[in-house]
């Protein structure tokens, strides 16, 4: 069996930037256990299959795996198939819409800028956490703890997020994943993301991140329209909107690496 390969980096404008994602369109679902090891193979932060959908509304159903693990949710991996439906594949809608574990997801695209409309998951505030998450982050000030999916820790400045050098081994006995955040200086907010647990120290660009961070800081900037920058290595930039309580948009371009073909 031969499958096309797309590797699109997204939440970028030039390559070698933003989230490399491989796409995998399919015609029918490959077992589990195959579309797993396929993500091991590729050793990106996420692989994402999508198929011809038999859901009323949604027009493919998507799924996304790490290196180790099948997930519920992933930015830029969705952002990069839209782009390779509309740009390579002929997808010829105004929109395109995806069904996932996380619902059905609207992506449009206008120009060079492909939006996506996420749900909106608003972390709440922990008083009590883990002793431990300092130490795993170096020690920084930390102004508050929070949680939604994952854990969120709101730093002093840009620089405290920019310079912040975890402990993954540490941080993997105790968090899956964890989001970092600080005010901006050029931007609204910048943001870094870890996953250790599902195989992923750094994500470059987080898009599902960004489902929390844009509730969090939309409230606390008073401001529903917000650029975010995250301050991976390779950097990516984000136009974030909070639509409602419900939802959000986060946007963004994408450039196309290659296309490979896998034999299996």
């Amino acid at each position: 069996m031969n499958l096309a390969l797309y590797q699109v980096d997204a939440f970028a404008n030039r390559l070698f930037s933003g989230n490399p994602a491989a796409v995998i369109p399919l015609q029918q679902w490959l077992d589990d256990t195959v579309m797993q090891n396929i993500a091991l193979e590729n050793n990106l932060s996420e692989t994402v299959f999508f198929v011809p959908s038999g859901t009323a509304g949604a027009d493919y159903d998507i799924r996304w795996f790490t290196p180790e693990v099948e997930i519920n949710l992933c930015g830029h991996a969705t952002l990069a198939s839209a782009y390779v439906l509309f740009s390579i594949l002929g997808f010829d809608k105004n929109a395109v819409r995806f069904n996932s574990k996380s619902g059905v997801l609207t992506i449009t695209k206008k120009e060079e800028l492909i939006t996506m409309d996420f749900p909106s998951w608003k972390p709440e505030r922990l008083e009590l956490y883990d002793d431990s998450l300092s130490e795993i982050l170096g020690n920084p000030i930390i102004t508050g703890v929070y949680k939604y999916r994952d854990i969120l820790v709101e730093l002093e400045t840009e620089e405290d997020v920019k310079n912040c050098t975890p402990d993954f081994t540490l941080m993997k006995k105790h968090f899956d994943k964890m989001i970092i955040t600080a005010p901006g200086k050029k931007a609204d907010f910048v943001s870094r993301f870890f996953a250790p647990g599902a195989g992923i120290n750094e994500d470059p660009v987080t898009g599902s991140a960004h489902a929390q961070l844009i509730p969090f800081w939309s409230e606390k900037l008073g401001k529903n329209k917000l650029r975010a920058l995250q301050l991976s290595k390779r950097g990516g930039e984000l136009w974030c909107e909070q639509l409602n309580a419900e939802r959000v948009t986060i946007s963004g371009q994408c450039v196309f690496y290659m296309k490979g073909e896998i034999t299996i």
